[in-house]
């Protein structure tokens, strides 16, 4: 099966995934494209491994594979693809600051993490309390620090990478609130299911 909408007329993304993600946001994006929501198509899923999950995905839809074993390689990669975005989705090779200054405003990451507008701001939860940035955490304590500095909610973040670390343009936000009996996994079953959907919405604005 390939992906519906793909014409000349649409952006092109690479999506890249590894071996620590669980396919859900590529399997995401997909799904938002066969859905008219996503007016893009994803011309290259790269994966720094040959087992990332995500590769089902891509066979499954007929599309085109790049193996990237090593970081140094991703920015030749990338400009050889001209995408219009990149969109990390379980990936987890260091963006080297190369990368980032050659797509500047193009490559998106989600964060397990309220990130603020400015470095020195924050961002309140539905309740009005502070929400927890997470910089620095990756997925797993992430969700566990939530949960260890008794947090109302936990969330995510869609934004722009910079050279300033787990920083940078927020292109969208979700809460989830957190339960008196939640752990890790409960906690991350139900966030992850708004990652996916926050994903789609902030690439649906992106590619009108």
């Amino acid at each position: 099966m390939s992906p519906i909408n793909k014409t000349s007329n649409n952006l092109k993304l690479v999506v890249l995934i590894s071996d620590t993600g669980t396919g859900t946001n590529l399997r995401a994006i997909i799904d938002g494209i066969n859905a008219g929501k996503i007016k893009a198509e994803i011309c290259t899923i790269v994966s720094d491994t040959e087992n990332a999950l995500g590769l089902e995905h891509a066979k499954k839809y007929n599309l085109k594979v790049e193996i990237c074993f090593k970081k140094e390689n991703l920015l030749a990669l990338l400009q050889k693809l001209n995408p219009d975005y990149v969109c990390l989705a379980g990936w987890k090779q260091i963006i080297l600051d190369e990368v980032i200054l050659a797509f500047p405003n193009k490559i998106l990451n989600l964060h397990p993490g309220l990130i603020p507008d400015t470095v020195d701001g924050d961002i309140k939860n539905p309740d009005g309390t502070i929400a927890l940035w997470n910089k620095g955490m990756l997925a797993d304590k992430a969700i566990a620090n939530f949960l260890d500095k008794k947090a109302t909610f936990a969330g995510s973040s869609v934004h722009f990478l910079t050279l300033n670390f787990d920083f940078g343009p927020v292109l969208g936000r979700t809460f989830e609130k957190i339960e008196p009996n939640d752990n890790v996994e409960s906690l991350y079953t139900r966030l992850k299911k708004k990652e996916n959907t926050l994903y789609v919405e902030v690439l649906e604005k992106l590619c009108k």
